[in-house]
């Protein structure tokens, strides 16, 4: 089997490493990263300069560009054979509801699936952790069922890992994407120069996070795996909006 592997913490971070030396016992697999930290990059490609691929001592190939950068080279270009998977994370810190729109391990999980190939973007329930290695044994787990069950119509999965020890979790749930509170407010610096600059403040707290979402799961200490897609269309309000749109002044 061979996966491309990708991230948004760069080549260098322990997530994308751990997850690399467990893959690489069960698979032939291609490390295309970025060569700084991406993260909250979302689906962004880079269109007003060209970009370059270098590779490092061990192997893996770094692109100073976004995570869809790498791996849209990545199949477009750079891999002689297109992958059977395409694997983002493992990511240091979680992307659970409203954090999918923003994030950039989902992002490059997301580029191979619009190619048309199963893709797992996978983190971690928070930063910092401990226990990378937790992640990485159970997508090995998750590769070894797709291998055994392929999936029957191309499917891009969300999936965080609780920061406990193997042992410690509980199963794997479905789950559905929760949603968070709105953002804490920017944080409002003044430089020594007397500048004034911003921070991005911290997500909101879980706002719709009961039962049955990611949140749940993953504070219940279950691995969370959501199915989740692409089209944005809202096909609830097409009839009212035609309807608004004949509605005379």
């Amino acid at each position: 089997m061979r996966i491309l592997l990708s991230n948004d913490d760069g080549y260098l971070a322990p997530g994308l490493n751990t997850l690399a030396t467990h893959l690489s016992k069960i698979a032939d697999i291609t490390v295309v990263a970025p060569e700084r930290n991406r993260s909250g990059a979302s689906n962004s490609l880079t269109l007003d300069r060209p970009l370059s691929v270098k590779q490092a001592a061990n192997g893996f190939y770094y692109v100073n560009g976004t995570p869809t950068d790498c791996v849209h080279i990545a199949l477009t270009g750079l891999m002689q054979d297109m992958p059977d998977m395409v694997i983002s994370g493992i990511n240091d810190g979680a992307n659970m509801g409203d954090d999918t729109i923003y994030s950039g391990t989902v992002a490059a999980a997301t580029e191979g699936y619009l190619l048309g190939i199963p893709s797992f973007a996978v983190s971690m329930s928070q930063h910092q952790p401990a226990h990378f290695e937790t992640a990485a044994k159970i997508v090995v787990e998750l590769v070894k069922q797709y291998n055994h069950s392929e999936f029957t119509e191309p499917t891009l999965l969300n999936i965080n890992v609780p920061d406990l020890p193997l042992q410690e979790i509980k199963g794997r749930q479905i789950t559905r994407l929760g949603k968070r509170h709105k953002a804490e407010s920017v944080i409002k610096l003044q430089t020594p120069r007397g500048e004034t600059v911003y921070w991005v403040g911290a997500a909101g707290q879980p706002n719709d996070g009961g039962e049955g979402t990611d949140f749940y799961a993953v504070s219940q200490g279950y691995v969370s795996i959501s199915p989740i897609q692409v089209d944005l269309t809202k096909h609830s309000q097409i009839a009212a909006m035609q309807q608004w749109l004949q509605a005379k002044n």
